[in-house]
């Protein structure tokens, strides 16, 4: 599964399963473009690449807006000549039924999960295609990829859209060389999901499930390396479900 030779473009890759993917795919040979909204996050997941030897290049994107995806877009043509690779991974996670979500707050959970990825897709595939191929790796979730949730409306919706999506793109391009496929993880140990819970509030989330614990960031990223590499090369429009036993308990 290595990525030698291949260039990487990863969205909200300064935390978290992004940073970890990065780093992973750039330990394997790929040149990777670290896309996030923070720029400190993301100048150190370049920097914990760069110190281990591998290639990256920050770039300041918000997924929502056209012009910052199609930047982001030519700073990796510019810098290493073509897009191998790309993984949607921002997201945002909002809490709230659909009476108590305010609808501008509907819209940025939207515009970033599910339009963001739209975006990058509607981007970067006539690259792709012009290289003959690529690897298409979209951040879906447990939620939203084959069950609701309650109080979760914005994110489970934009998470069904991502997982249908990705199954749309796989169909259309199946002939092209470009292969599409979904991450659908478990509760994930990020900054993003500690920013929102507290500690004991995880713990007895991670109890729930069969693995009795959340997953790690480089789990997931793993699962990302296989998508991305030859060894997938007759996989796309799938759903990889990364979650430690909760679809199957579901």
């Amino acid at each position: 599964m290595q990525l030698e030779h291949k260039v990487a473009v990863i969205t909200g890759a300064g935390s978290g399963i992004g940073q970890a993917t990065a780093q992973l795919f750039a330990a394997t040979g790929a040149k990777v473009v670290v896309a996030d909204l923070d720029e400190i996050a993301g100048a150190a997941t370049v920097d914990l690449i760069r110190a281990s030897g591998g290639a990256a290049t920050f770039v300041r994107v918000d997924v929502a807006d056209p012009q910052q995806v199609d930047a982001m877009v030519s700073v990796a043509l510019d810098r290493y000549g073509g897009i191998d690779i790309l993984f949607n991974n921002a997201a945002m996670l909002v809490f709230g039924k659909v009476v108590d979500t305010p609808y501008a707050t509907w819209q940025r959970v939207m515009n970033v999960n599910l339009n963001g990825v739209f975006l990058c897709c509607k981007a970067v595939i006539p690259h792709m295609l012009a290289r003959g191929g690529g690897s298409i790796i979209n951040m879906s979730s447990s939620t939203g990829a084959h069950d609701g949730n309650g109080n979760a409306a914005a994110y489970v919706t934009s998470k069904g859209g991502v997982t249908l999506l990705t199954r749309c793109l796989a169909i259309d391009h199946a002939q092209d060389g470009i292969r599409v496929n979904a991450i659908a993880p478990g509760p994930t140990d990020t900054p993003m999901l500690r920013g929102i819970m507290t500690p004991a509030q995880i713990d007895a989330f991670a109890a729930t499930f069969p693995a009795r614990r959340l997953g790690q960031p480089r789990e997931i990223a793993q699962a990302a390396l296989f998508l991305a590499s030859d060894a997938a090369s007759f996989v796309t429009g799938s759903v990889l479900a990364v979650d430690g036993g909760q679809t199957a308990q579901v």
